[in-house]
């Protein structure tokens, strides 16, 4: 148990009804899971308002009620807490509750549209390598050490946050490496965390269904180097336009790299194939097996991001050299029949053209390069044009598909994607709902030395239309494929 008034602390409060010296076992927003002498946070969400669920949490055992607006009935002996922004408060309580866990290793956030699943998996591949215990908190997984959790969103609400930091404390984690997206910045998840640093990848078109406009968007990306303490390093890339914007209000260390300007940290490329990169990084060349011009700049990121965090150079480019891709991200397999099959999560626009740019630097134009792509129900309807014009711009034959239609119709989707494809790529383009026989149907047109290209899931193993989830691999699908149709 706990003084609710020692998990107030820092919280701006605005009226009290009640006792804040009473003890309270555990903190919840989500009114079924309260219990006996427990908080309940009212959290006015973009689809359930939690206000409407504080009689619910009271007859559950809630002894004190956080929220926004008091309510009109009052029930005795349960305190009440008014605060401006519930999920601001929430944050910090949360940090409170678990004894500021974020002050007890060293903590760097990654942020941005691209990579950051990408730099974050692989700081923690590399500092695992040179010895350190390190935690993970990342789309693909949250790791606490070598014990590994089941990751739901790109940031996780605040009280896993810090319930999974407090995990790292007790297994002796020193660095922990972090997702930060805009949803969780913009809803507080990541208020009240002490973080050493914060990274910035690029910035490029998403969550407009979230965000009002692009400007909105960057800003509270921006908003995350804005609060970051004196002590802390800002690391950007400043080969993207609003990489120096991100600086502008900062109060932590500024240090910039890129590939095309002046920086802090320079990369160079000087091989490109679908082994790996030969980068040549402050005057020192060093090999890695990821591949593409995008993940010579997660490189990059990751080697200043170590060097920031105190490790010796040459160190950093040893372990450069034995880090191993991330699931889902530029993953690829090469058949029998010398076929060349890559899942990427690419679901944005620039990643898109990414990934298609980097295939077509490495292949000798001589092989199609098919594309089997789609874009996700409930989301940005807005870049769905956008991603079939790139798709059918840079690739010799598409197959549009589904993603995760969610709630929407498919057939609705691909009618959106399709309208961004130019007259000239009309006959390149082919349409089919079901994504298996999608993948099915660009396997059975490949020949020797084609690439399949699979865009937009990645990583994930589930496909989530109307409501459910069903199991859905990219990979082992494409792989089942072809190994099936071995000539």
């Amino acid at each position: 148990m706990i003084a609710l008034k020692d998990i107030l602390y820092k919280v701006t409060i605005n009226a009290v009804v009640g006792n804040t010296a009473v003890n309270v076992a555990a903190i919840d927003f989500d009114s079924r899971n309260i219990k006996s002498d427990d908080v309940f946070v009212a959290i006015a969400g973009s689809v359930v308002d939690g206000h409407k669920y504080i009689d619910s949490a009271i007859k559950q055992g809630a002894i004190a009620v956080v929220c926004e607006i008091m309510p009109e009935n009052l029930v005795e002996g349960v305190t009440y807490v008014e605060v401006d922004n519930s999920h601001k408060a929430l944050a910090i309580m949360a940090s409170n509750y678990y004894d500021v866990p974020s002050e007890n290793l060293k903590l760097v956030g990654v942020t941005g549209t691209n990579g950051k699943t990408t730099v974050t998996s692989l700081l923690y591949q590399l500092f695992k390598k040179a010895g350190y215990k390190v935690g993970l908190l990342s789309t693909v997984k949250i790791m606490v050490g070598d014990k590994e959790f089941k990751a739901t969103h790109t940031t996780p609400d605040s009280l896993t946050i810090n319930k999974y930091l407090k995990m790292m404390n007790d297994e002796g984690v020193e660095f922990c490496f972090m997702e930060v997206s805009s949803h969780g910045i913009h809803q507080h998840r990541t208020t009240g965390l002490h973080f050493e640093g914060g990274v910035f990848t690029n910035l490029s078109h998403d969550h407009l269904d979230y965000h009002n406009t692009f400007a909105e968007y960057r800003d509270v990306k921006k908003s995350f180097f804005d609060n970051l303490p004196k002590e802390a390093f800002a690391l950007v890339n400043i080969d993207d336009k609003n990489g120096l914007v991100m600086l502008q209000n900062t109060k932590a260390r500024k240090q910039t790299y890129a590939l095309k300007s002046y920086a802090d940290y320079k990369a160079q490329i000087l091989e490109n194939q679908f082994g790996g990169l030969l980068l040549k990084i402050n005057e020192a060349e060093v090999w890695t097996r990821l591949i593409g011009s995008f993940n010579a700049y997660n490189v990059l990121a990751i080697y200043a991001t170590a060097e920031l965090l105190g490790l010796e150079k040459v160190e950093v480019l040893r372990l450069i050299s034995e880090l191993e891709s991330v699931s889902g991200r530029f993953q690829y397999m090469i058949s029998n029949d010398k076929i060349t099959a890559i899942v990427d999560y690419a679901h944005t626009p620039d990643a898109l053209k990414n990934v298609l740019e980097t295939i077509n630097s490495i292949r000798t134009k001589n092989e199609e390069l098919i594309t089997v792509v789609g874009c996700g129900g409930d989301r940005d309807k807005t870049k769905r044009p956008k991603m079939g014009h790139i798709a059918s711009a840079l690739s010799t034959k598409v197959i549009f598909t589904s993603d995760n239609p969610r709630s929407e119709k498919p057939e609705a989707i691909l009618e959106d994607i399709e309208k961004g494809v130019e007259p000239q790529n009309f006959k390149k383009t082919l349409t089919i709902v079901d994504r298996a026989q999608a993948i099915k149907a660009a396997c059975q047109m490949a020949q020797a030395n084609d690439i399949i290209l699979i865009a937009g899931k990645g990583h994930e193993t589930y496909q989530e239309i109307k409501g459910e989830r069903f199991d859905f691999d990219d990979f082992k699908m494409v792989n089942d494929y072809l190994k099936q149709l071995q000539k």
